[in-house]
């Protein structure tokens, strides 16, 4: 006969059993479940990454992001656009410095142009010679000794102001003529509302009044800048074709400023009287 003590001792060992027998259904269960969530999710990680690698993911604004790529199209970092200009003429760069300013001895009241004739087709300008006569008389005389040739445009931006930058021997954006001219024609009628228009070429300086030397900068695109660089000469239409081409090209950093990706590379520059 059972006594009570066993009695109870057998419905507490039944009541843990069932304990048990729940409680690894529910881990069974809870198992299951989890597998199912990471499964979804795992599917739903693959898909995004497989649509933002193929571009189709979007920002929640995707017409103004579509919009700003519009405006401001940029290649990934690691695509380069296919350079459009030719290898430079053989030669080496001059680097001889003078210690003043040369003498004047252009006609200020004639017309000048200047030719660059560079790797990627010639760009020519009509200088400024009354309004910048010191500017002309440096680029003349400059040019007359060679010290252009062969020596690379060094600078592209094209976030902001969209020039590029010449003139400079070392490659480097601090080279220069060892001399300085002073700054000339800021009143240009061209320059209104802070802005250098397109086909504008301007001298390069430090920031300071009268730092200008021999490095120069060509428009290709309206620029606001404040009249504060020595505008001295106008590109023809051949030569806003060049320039713009160079521009297409890009620069290297993909962040607006740096080295130009085409090989823009002065062979010869000359001054002429017209």
């Amino acid at each position: 006969m059972v006594t009570q003590e066993q009695r109870r001792r057998q419905l507490a060992r039944e009541k843990f059993l069932r304990q048990q027998q729940r409680r690894t259904s529910a881990r069974r269960k809870a198992r299951m479940r989890n597998a199912a969530i990471a499964s979804v999710l795992g599917v739903i990680l693959i898909g995004s990454v497989a649509l933002y690698t193929t571009g189709v993911v979007l920002d929640d604004d995707d017409t103004k992001s579509n919009a700003n790529a519009e405006v401001t199209p940029s290649a990934p970092a690691s695509s380069k656009a296919p350079d459009p200009c030719d290898k430079p003429a053989e030669g080496k760069v001059k680097t001889q410095t003078w210690k003043k300013e040369p003498a004047m001895t252009i006609d200020k009241s004639a017309k000048y142009t200047m030719k660059l004739a560079t790797t990627c087709g010639d760009i020519d300008v009509a200088l400024k010679t009354s309004a910048a006569p010191h500017t002309v008389n440096s680029f003349s005389f400059l040019a007359g000794k060679g010290f252009f040739d062969h020596t690379p445009c060094h600078r592209l931006t094209t976030n902001g102001i969209f020039v590029l930058q010449c003139g400079d021997p070392t490659g480097q954006g601090n080279g220069g003529p060892g001399y300085t001219i002073p700054d000339e024609n800021l009143k240009d009628k061209s320059l209104k509302k802070n802005t250098y228009p397109a086909g504008t070429v301007a001298m390069a300086n430090t920031g300071q009044p009268g730092s200008g030397g021999s490095q120069f900068f060509l428009v290709y695109q309206d620029s606001p800048l404040p009249p504060s660089y020595t505008p001295f000469g106008t590109i023809s239409d051949e030569g806003m074709t060049v320039l713009k081409k160079i521009a297409a090209a890009g620069e290297s950093t993909g962040a607006g400023d740096g080295a130009p990706n085409a090989t823009v590379v002065i062979d010869k520059a000359t001054v002429a009287k017209s």
